[in-house]
């Protein structure tokens, strides 16, 4: 670490990534088939237009006077025609394929996104949003790159280079060909080598792009405690390192590019010259006519206009498969949660709950919870408090599977949740959190996500279950109000009212509020407590309290300690025992008073 920054490491390019994109490629096979003869007839096309061009150039030079209009004249029409079909062969091409390559990225861009919503919490909770948003975005796009131009420049541009060596070799000096082929290979091996070099640099110009992509996103998400602690001058800074180190990798960037650019420069320079020089000596000596001389110009352009853009290809293409490889990265994470191979989908009969001889620990030196033992009958309403700390929201976060346990079984209506899938789990679960996180868009939009097919009634029913429908009614825009990121325009009860609505309209069996009424006021929680009791009896409720006053209707109350269960009863019974539960009651009626 220096200044509190990350010292990023730079990996080689893994080319077994290219691997992956077979299937998306071959998933548009009859495409691939035609773009494939439409590259074919463009190179045809675009090989045979220097030798057009020199009957044309010979033709005018003939001191034949009856051929010297009609012969040029139809040599400059076809001229034209060869060139308008290397345009339109290649049109075609780039249209057919233009279907495989939005294709390609449509797929594989969700495959990421779906498989990174399907990882296990620990990697979100670890996760950097704006460093992995960019390697999706600069990942598709290298894919887009790669799939353009490596299949359809690069080899074509060889299969071209090959055509016109042999030409060279059937119709002229052979020392014609020597040239084209020694300087081919030279060009190709400096670009190699050159890319090679700078590559590192194009990897270190990405990663500090990531980092201060992550930085601003992660500044400005927590923009409220940045103002709380009067820190806008520290983020400012803290960016400015960022953007520092991304200006001087631009800066190595641009410096290697500009040495890669002059020895590409300086190797065509070479060729053409060498190969003009040859030629205009052979046509001085009366082995070459003009037209030849202008042939043999004009395929040396053709060969370095495509080989100095190869040149360009490489060296993207070095830079897209480091980000490609970025991306398929993210693929190779697995989630440490996963469903049994036998797992079956969880039958809810009653939806009663057991913890049985519960242990577990986020790491293997702090133990969270050790022997935890306890049951929940249908419908009935479990609380669970402690000190913070005690381990209240793990057993939430156990019930949902985001982690498995070090042993013991949690078992819903007698079936074990560590052997039924974990989409049948989660499905018969809603939860309450402390902090509801609400989308950026509309109140209604916000609830109807607990049920993204529910119907609008169905809506409107669970906005009057959580007693939602007197504020809403008070807004201008109603329903449809937009509530903000994060919704930061709505209140921390309305923000709960909205989080209540959102689970009832999920129409669990379970119900997990997870210290809903702990950051509110008095009046907010008396509504959210209101909300609460109207859905009691339709579910199982499971209530993580602090404040024990929403709990003191509880079926039964489980206390925790420093990860283990140290009383369990009812309210008054808790009293009579005259313990930690008693205690707290005493700490917090009197701090009421």
């Amino acid at each position: 670490m220096r200044g509190g920054r990350t010292t990023v490491e730079f990996k080689e390019v893994n080319w077994k990534s290219l691997k992956r994109l077979v299937p998306y490629l071959t998933a548009y096979k009859g495409r691939l088939f035609f773009a494939v003869l439409c590259l074919v007839a463009a190179k045809v096309a675009s090989v045979g237009l220097p030798f057009v061009l020199k009957a044309i150039v010979d033709q005018l030079n003939t001191p034949n006077q009856d051929l010297l209009v009609i012969v040029p004249l139809a040599l400059l029409v076809a001229y034209g025609l060869v060139r308008f079909s290397n345009v339109l062969f290649g049109q075609l091409r780039d249209t057919i394929f233009g279907r495989v390559t939005e294709g390609a990225m449509h797929r594989i861009g969700h495959s990421v996104f779906q498989h990174l919503h399907a990882l296990d919490l620990a990697y979100h909770l670890n996760r950097r949003t704006g460093g992995v948003s960019r390697d999706i975005e600069r990942g598709v796009t290298g894919i887009s790159f790669l799939m353009r131009f490596m299949v359809f420049n690069i080899v074509p541009t060889f299969l071209e280079i090959g055509m016109i060596i042999v030409l060279l070799l059937l119709n002229y000096s052979p020392w014609f060909a020597l040239i084209v082929f020694a300087s081919v290979v030279l060009y190709v091996g400096f670009s190699v080598v050159a890319t090679e070099w700078r590559t590192n640099f194009v990897r270190q110009m990405n990663a500090a792009e990531s980092q201060s992509s992550t930085r601003a996103v992660d500044s400005l998400l927590n923009f409220e405690t940045v103002k709380y602690f009067n820190n806008e001058a520290y983020e400012a800074d803290r960016y400015d390192e960022d953007l520092e180190e991304w200006e001087q990798a631009r800066r190595r960037n641009r410096l290697s590019m500009f040495g890669l650019n002059g020895g590409q420069a300086l190797i065509i320079a070479i060729a053409i010259s060498s190969s003009m020089i040859l030629a205009a000596y052979q046509v001085r000596e009366g082995s070459m006519t003009i037209g030849d001389f202008v042939l043999i110009n004009a395929l040396m352009m053709q060969i370095f206009v495509p080989l100095n853009f190869l040149g360009f290809v490489y060296r993207e293409m070095k830079g897209s498969m480091a980000n490609i490889d970025a991306m398929f990265a993210l693929l190779k994470v697995k989630s440490s949660i996963q469903d049994d191979p036998n797992a079956k989908e969880l039958r809810i009969i009653d939806g009663h709950i057991e913890f049985r001889n519960v242990a577990f620990s986020y790491q293997t030196e702090r133990q969270i919870l050790s022997q935890v033992n306890f049951s929940v009958e249908s419908k009935q309403k479990l609380a669970i408090v402690g000190s913070s700390g005690s381990g209240k929201s793990t057993i939430m976060k156990l019930l949902f599977r985001f982690y498995d346990l070090d042993s013991g079984q949690i078992l819903i209506d007698g079936q074990d949740i560590s052997r039924v899938s974990q989409y049948s789990l989660r499905k018969a679960i809603s939860v309450v959190p402390q902090e509801a996180v609400l989308f950026n868009g509309s109140i209604f939009d916000n609830i109807q996500y607990g049920d993204v097919n529910a119907s609008k009634e169905e809506v409107w029913e669970a906005i009057q279950m959580a007693y939602l429908d007197d504020f809403i009614s008070q807004l201008p825009d109603g329903a449809n109000t937009h509530v903000g990121e994060r919704g930061l325009k709505l209140s921390g009860g309305e923000k709960q009212r909205v989080a209540i609505a959102r689970a009832i309209l999920k129409k669990p069996s379970i119900m997990i509020f997870d210290e809903a009424t702990s950051s509110l006021d008095s009046q907010a929680e008396q509504r959210i407590l209101q909300a609460m009791e109207r859905v009691r009896g339709a579910y199982t409720s499971v209530v993580i309290a602090h404040r024990l006053s929403t709990i003191v209707d509880a079926d039964n109350i489980v206390v925790l300690e420093e990860g283990e269960i140290v009383e369990q009863g009812t309210h008054h019974e808790l009293l009579m025992q005259k313990g930690h539960y008693a205690n707290l009651w005493a700490i917090q009626d009197n701090s009421y008073r």
